[in-house]
C-alpha cells in the first residue's frame, strides 16, 4: 500500500502518487515500425526539493515467451510542478532528443504537451507528443502519442505497471 512521504514540499503533493518504483508492460507501434511487446521499469524520486527526479528504462519483449530480446528506450527527466495546478516535465533521451512538455495536473492524472523538442545533428526527425499519466486501482496507466519521421500526431506507446518495493 502507497503512503505519502510527510516530508515531501507542498508544491510535490499532487505528484506525489507517482513517487516510488513501478514495473510493467506495453506496447509499441507507429507505421514506421512493427508493434511489439516492451517491458518497462521506472523510478520516481524526490530528494526534499521542489521537484521529481524521473528514470525510466524499457525493452523489447519476444511475443511468444514474454522474454527480454534487446533493450529499447531509456529517458531521465524532472517533473517541476508550477502554479495554478501546471507541471513542466523535462526528459532526455541518449539518442540525442531533449523534450519540455508541459500540462495540467488533475487528481490522479496528468496531460501532457511538448512545449519545445530539441534534437543532435544526428537525431531522427521528431517534432512534437503528447502523453497522459493515470493512477487507476493503484496501477500507472500512461499512453503517449508522437509526431515524427514524417509522420502526423498518433499513438505510438502505452503501457500498465504496478508500484514494486
Amino acid at each position: 500500500m502507497f503512503s505519502l512521504d510527510v516530508d515531501i514540499p507542498e508544491p510535490l503533493r499532487p505528484l506525489a502518487w507517482l513517487i516510488g518504483r513501478w514495473e510493467g508492460v506495453g506496447v509499441v507501434g507507429y507505421p514506421t515500425i512493427e508493434e511489439k511487446q516492451f517491458g518497462q521499469e521506472i523510478e520516481v524520486t524526490h530528494d526534499g526539493r521542489g521537484f521529481l527526479k524521473w528514470e525510466s528504462r524499457a525493452w523489447i519483449l519476444d511475443a511468444s515467451t514474454g522474454e527480454k530480446v534487446r533493450n529499447a528506450a531509456v529517458e531521465s527527466g524532472f517533473w517541476r510542478p508550477l502554479e495554478n495546478g501546471e507541471v513542466e516535465l523535462l526528459l532526455v533521451h541518449p539518442t540525442g532528443i531533449l523534450e519540455l512538455y508541459y500540462g495540467k495536473i488533475e487528481p490522479a492524472r496528468i496531460q501532457l504537451k511538448t512545449d519545445g523538442v530539441l534534437r543532435s545533428p544526428g537525431a531522427k526527425e521528431y517534432n512534437a507528443a503528447t502523453r497522459m499519466y493515470g493512477l487507476v486501482d493503484s496501477q500507472l496507466y500512461w499512453a503517449m502519442d508522437m509526431a515524427a519521421v514524417g509522420q502526423e500526431l498518433q499513438s505510438h506507446l502505452s503501457a500498465r505497471l504496478t508500484r514494486v518495493g
